[in-house]
């Protein structure tokens, strides 16, 4: 359920894996309520939330007995579900945005087009396969999955780094700055920013 005067809009997903509600605003204050099964994820969910200034909510249980896969890639799922339900008609967007962040040693660039065509480009080697209990092939799983529901095009590259942790919390602080760039409303842009009228 959306409200396009506010751009916020949220969901509730419930399967025999996972059981998580969720709710995102884009035009917030950088306020995050994370409360899932993967510390990690929490902790780049945040940072996620508080570079792009977005209001940010997550309640989310899975199946991490088994692993925790299922949680990452549902909560992207539904992060892009509200993603793409928060910016409606995408009127009046700036549309695109290429963002640099460093952390440390780390540098990763994120590039958006809010394109409603779904695709994902990433280039990322890791020195480590685990940061902690998690398994960094899931950043690739998130993101991708965030990228189809919400139907932009992402491309995320990481440039290099040492420590893992760094490179991927520069993904995340990438993503929510590139993401609030892209969203943000330009006074200039008349309807959408499309010559095909639609996005």
């Amino acid at each position: 359920m959306a409200d396009h005067v506010n751009r916020a809009a949220e969901v509730a997903r419930k399967t025999n894996e996972t059981d998580i509600k969720l709710a995102f605003a884009i035009d917030g204050t950088g306020s995050a309520k994370i409360e899932t099964d993967v510390p990690f994820l929490n902790h780049m969910l945040d940072l996620f939330a508080k570079h792009g200034q977005f209001d940010l909510t997550v309640e989310a249980r899975g199946d991490v007995d088994i692993d925790d896969h299922h949680t990452v890639e549902d909560i992207g799922i539904c992060l892009g579900q509200t993603i793409r339900e928060a910016l409606g008609d995408k009127r009046g967007i700036k549309r695109y945005a290429s963002v640099f962040v460093p952390m440390d040693e780390a540098l990763a660039q994120v590039i958006i087009d809010v394109s409603n065509r779904p695709h994902f480009e990433y280039r990322a080697q890791y020195p480590s396969s685990q940061v902690g209990s998690f398994s960094t092939e899931l950043v690739h799983e998130f993101l991708w999955k965030l990228a189809l529901e919400a139907r932009i095009t992402l491309h995320v590259i990481v440039h290099y780094g040492v420590n893992t942790h760094h490179m991927i919390e520069a993904v995340f602080k990438a993503l929510g700055r590139a993401l609030d760039e892209a969203t943000s409303i330009d006074p200039r842009v008349q309807g959408v920013p499309s010559t095909k009228g639609v996005l």
